[in-house]
């Protein structure tokens, strides 16, 4: 039978793609010690449904008592290639974390047992820095780009800032005092600068713990910066629904298939959790899912098999709906083309806008959040608002104007008389005479 440290680590380590350091976290463990652990992500673009991933990898580490820490690395954003702006950051930075704890409440994850830090609260000390300094001291130019190679945006002529990136996320692990770093396995090339460089600085050496990447819906990695790969936390319902009705999934490809990869990386997992939860199997985590928003079924159809992780309705007519206990039995069917493409695209498109339900509501009932993705993330094809001239009152001078009254003298003059007109040269030579009797 298992001790309890080596279930801790089986539910620590499932469903990972690579471990490094693994021993690390088991003598740990074998001591009867908590593990911490710190997973960290930079506010660019906007948080897609590939963060599933990681954030339901989180459950696990609190069944297994992990004291977990949340970065959100508003420095290492900005230095990322500047995808985001300084001004920027401080909105993206507050965006995410009202992001990351919607879906955490609605994986039923309780996020009192979640530290969140900001990068800046501590990057920007004399010690922090100091001590990055002397990293640049001993890291060469090839060791720092090739270690940002997957994950820094590589361009021809590289900035100072991309090969900062890899030193700070290595000199975290120290400041953010974690046993363990989780995250993509695209992050491998920056765990194992850490290893490297942290004991040359006279840190220890941390375990690093890395998930698989969800192919993007067109194909490659699911990234921000490409809208047709990627689905957001905040997509309507039809949105989501003609994502998925566009997706690569051809029928009987198994390879770089995005919709059938989501089903193995996202929703099964998600499935199970709620499996657990429902037997009461959330480990050190009582209080795993008391806080939940949203349905929290698992994806499973009523009257399953027992064992049942996610099921697919088909109507009778085309053979009844499919029930699976594992992923690989879901892929073999796909494979030999007995699951449809539609009907596997129908399923992830429920399963999906189920998911997002409850972070939308949130959103909805938000106006804090509403103000800081209108700030995070401005409309780019926005006009304007054009702004009507004030008009000022000029009085008009003295006299003058359609309200003025006339003064006496031309009253006097525009007034009617009975005298009759005088001829006006004859005006002007009796005027001329009497000039001239006053002269002389």
């Amino acid at each position: 039978m298992a001790s309890a440290a080596e279930e801790k680590y089986d539910l620590i380590t499932r469903r990972l793609q690579e471990v490094l350091g693994g021993d690390l976290i088991k003598s740990i463990l074998a001591e009867g010690r908590t593990p911490k652990c710190y997973w960290g992500t930079a506010p660019t673009g906007r948080p897609h449904i590939g963060y599933f991933v990681p954030l339901t990898k989180i459950a696990d580490f609190l069944r297994a008592g992990v004291e977990v820490t949340i970065l959100l690395a508003d420095v290492h954003a900005f230095l990322d290639n500047l995808k985001a702006p300084l001004e920027l950051v401080a909105h993206r930075t507050e965006y995410y974390k009202k992001v990351l704890l919607a879906v955490f409440t609605s994986l039923g994850i309780p996020t009192s047992r979640l530290r969140f830090v900001e990068g800046s609260s501590y990057q920007l000390t004399k010690e922090y820095n100091l001590d990055n300094y002397r990293l640049c001291a001993i890291v060469t130019e090839h060791d720092a780009k090739k270690a940002g190679a997957e994950v820094v945006k590589q361009v021809e002529s590289p900035l100072l800032s991309g090969l900062l990136y890899p030193g700070l996320q290595a000199l975290d692990e120290q400041y953010l005092d974690c046993d363990f770093q989780f995250g993509g396995v695209d992050q491998r090339k920056i765990f194992t600068f850490a290893e490297l460089y942290l004991p040359r600085l006279g840190y220890k050496k941390r375990a690093h713990l890395m998930n698989p990447m969800v192919p993007g819906l067109s194909g490659g990695k699911m990234s921000s910066s490409d809208p047709n790969s990627k689905i957001d936390f905040l997509d309507a319902p039809e949105v989501v629904r003609s994502k998925i009705k566009k997706a690569f999934c051809e029928e009987g490809n198994v390879e770089d298939n995005g919709v059938l990869s989501f089903v193995e990386a996202v929703l099964i997992p998600i499935s199970q959790l709620r499996i657990e939860r429902q037997k009461g199997q959330t480990g050190a985590d009582a209080d795993e899912g008391a806080a939940a928003t949203g349905d929290q079924t698992p994806f499973v159809l009523e009257g399953a098999p027992e064992g049942t992780v996610f099921s697919i309705f088909r109507k009778e007519e085309f053979g009844g709906s499919l029930h699976y206990a594992s992923f690989e039995q879901l892929k073999e069917d796909y494979r030999e083309k007995k699951l449809h493409p539609k009907d596997l695209k129908t399923a992830v498109a429920d399963a999906i806008v189920r998911l997002l339900a409850p972070i939308r509501e949130a959103f909805a009932k938000d106006e804090e959040w509403q103000k800081v993705e209108k700030l995070a993330y401005p409309d780019p094809n926005a006009k304007p608002e054009k702004t009507k001239k004030k008009k000022v009152y000029h009085p008009p001078p003295p006299g003058k104007g359609k309200n003025a009254k006339p003064a006496d003298g031309a009253a006097a003059q525009a007034a009617p008389t009975d005298a009759p007109a005088v001829d006006g040269a004859a005006h002007s030579a009796a005027e001329a005479a009497k000039q001239q009797e006053s002269s002389s």
